[in-house]
């Protein structure tokens, strides 16, 4: 029997990116989108896929979206948001936007996925989606990378409360060809993606490539960590 996953944040980006890869591999997908856009139920009919919709801070859909659901082998968490202001410029909502989103409404997805990962399968699979930035921070970044700091955080901390039957990794991409990026380009960002050692920012399939290995029977050993995508750009040049 295939394998089923469930992709927050699937209608673009990363997410609709492993969504597609998993498809290609043969596993069962239900997608995710913050509302029924034309985007999700486009890539719904292509990929043959139910979704499903609910903002990851609206705890009642998410219960009644997670009761309907009998099997999830693997829960990938790719819904996040970026509001890129230097730490003088951030409003107190823009703190709270961020962390609803990357930190708190991950962990309500989580939280009430577990009761049907526990039963699906011996071993299931929780991959969230974190960023370089939660590894080593940059300017006008601060809120956003303290999010993600939080998510490999919190990513160590599940992988020892839920093993040895939930395996939890996350995987951290540097720069990435998606439509959130393209909005926070700036001459300074420019400069960053020339420094590093491959020269060019990520497709979205290569990332998908490597949340699909993790999700994949060839990972059966690693859990807790946090797998860095970044072609290279924390590491300096000579």
């Amino acid at each position: 029997m295939s394998k089923t996953i469930f992709i927050t944040g699937s209608s673009r980006g990363i997410g609709e990116a492993c969504a597609r890869a998993a498809k290609d591999a043969g596993y069962n997908i239900i997608l995710h989108g913050k509302k029924k856009s034309k985007k999700l139920i486009s890539l719904s009919n292509e990929l043959k896929s139910k979704y499903y919709t609910f903002n990851v801070n609206d705890i009642y859909k998410i219960k009644s979206s997670f009761k309907q659901i009998k099997k999830i082998d693997i829960l990938v968490n790719s819904a996040g948001i970026n509001i890129s202001k230097t730490f003088l410029n951030l409003k107190d909502r823009d703190w709270k936007e961020i962390y609803n989103t990357n930190i708190f409404g991950i962990s309500n997805v989580i939280k009430y996925a577990l009761p049907v990962l526990k039963k699906s399968s011996k071993q299931t699979k929780i991959i969230n989606i974190a960023s370089v930035k939660g590894t080593y921070s940059a300017v006008g970044h601060v809120a956003y990378a303290s999010s993600k700091a939080a998510l490999i955080n919190l990513t160590t901390g599940l992988a020892k409360e839920l093993s040895p039957n939930i395996i939890v990794n996350s995987v951290s991409p540097g720069f990435v060809n998606t439509d959130m990026t393209k909005k926070t380009y700036s001459n300074r960002i420019q400069k960053q993606i020339k420094s590093i050692l491959l020269r060019r920012i990520a497709k979205t399939d290569e990332i998908a490539n490597v949340v699909l290995f993790l999700c994949s029977d060839k990972c059966t050993y690693i859990t807790g960590q946090n797998i860095i995508v970044d072609g290279g750009f924390g590491i300096k040049s000579e």
